[in-house]
C-alpha cells in the first residue's frame, strides 16, 4: 500500500468511528471499542477518539461514555 493509500485509509477509518459515535449520540467507550476491536488494535483506537476529542467532535466524560458535541448530521438531500 503507498503511503497515500494508507493516508486515505487513515482518514476513512477515522471518519467512520466519528459517524458511528454522531449516529449513536452517546456510547461508553469500552462498547464502541468492543464493536470496532476485529478491525483495530487499542492503541489505534485511543489514537482516533483523542484526535475526535482534540479536534472538538466528540467529548469524553469521566465514566469514559464518548458523547457527540459536533455538527449534526446533514439532512439527506431530496431525492437520494
Amino acid at each position: 500500500m503507498s503511503p497515500v493509500d494508507a493516508k486515505a485509509a487513515a482518514v476513512r477509518l477515522c471518519m467512520a468511528v466519528a459517524d458511528a459515535i454522531r449516529d449513536l449520540g452517546r456510547v461508553p467507550s469500552g462498547h464502541l471499542y468492543a464493536r470496532l476491536q476485529g478491525h483495530m488494535d487499542l492503541d489505534t483506537y485511543e489514537r482516533i477518539i483523542g484526535a475526535l476529542i482534540g479536534a472538538g467532535l466528540v467529548e469524553r466524560s469521566g465514566a469514559h461514555e464518548l458523547k457527540w458535541v459536533g455538527p449534526a448530521k446533514p439532512p439527506p438531500k431530496p431525492g437520494a
